[in-house]
């Protein structure tokens, strides 16, 4: 389980190919802490490290994965959102997020906020995932490449985020322009909901 609060950004220095699955070799500050098995979310999606060598680590994405989120168009060089799981005697300064990306949704709009950047989000409308709580509300929780943030202005498939300074400095917000494609995690307590409902 993950708060959304990103620590860092890991720099994708190879990518393999082996049949459906994708092996990414990534660098980031806290490699030496790492261990074998651990779980670690990249732009929100939870991945295993499997291997540990010469200051890098290596997760694995398969197929369902590559298919629900934009791992498959990382290139090497590319900056990735990194987020180490939650310890349990940690505040949870974000939301609970489970590292499990529900889809991609695209970028249609940026705009300054006087200091801070707003970013608008288009993702895919359907209604049968919007009875299973895949939507957006106001002042609700979703998560953008693994980020914790407010929703602000959610119509039926989109939803604006304010990014600030700090955010947009720690973080690949900085790389995003318009059709950037982005992971979202819609919040799990409007899915859990969203089925009680369909229970009663």
């Amino acid at each position: 389980m993950f708060s959304g609060i990103i620590e860092e950004f890991a720099t994708v220095v190879a990518i393999h190919q082996d049949r459906n699955n994708i092996d990414f070799t990534l660098r980031c500050s806290f490699v030496d802490e790492l261990s074998i098995d651990q779980s670690i979310a990249h732009n929100g999606v939870c991945l295993t490290v499997v291997s540990i060598e010469n200051g890098t680590y290596v997760v694995t994405a398969m197929k369902e994965t590559l298919d629900r989120s934009n791992l498959g168009l990382l290139k090497v060089g590319d900056k990735v959102n990194v987020e180490r799981s939650m310890m349990m005697n940690g505040r949870l300064d974000g939301h609970i997020v489970q590292g499990h990306v529900d889809e991609t949704a695209r970028c249609i709009a940026i705009a300054d906020a006087d200091g801070s950047t707003y970013f608008t989000f288009e993702y895919k409308q359907d209604k049968a995932m919007a009875r299973n709580g895949y939507f957006t509300v106001d002042k609700g929780s979703v998560t953008v490449n693994g980020v914790s943030l407010t929703v602000c202005n959610p119509t039926e498939n989109t939803f604006q985020v304010a990014i600030i300074p700090y955010t947009m400095e720690h973080t690949n917000f900085q790389d995003i322009r318009l059709d950037t494609i982005v992971n979202i995690e819609f919040d799990i307590l409007g899915k859990y909901i969203a089925r009680l409902q369909q229970l009663a």
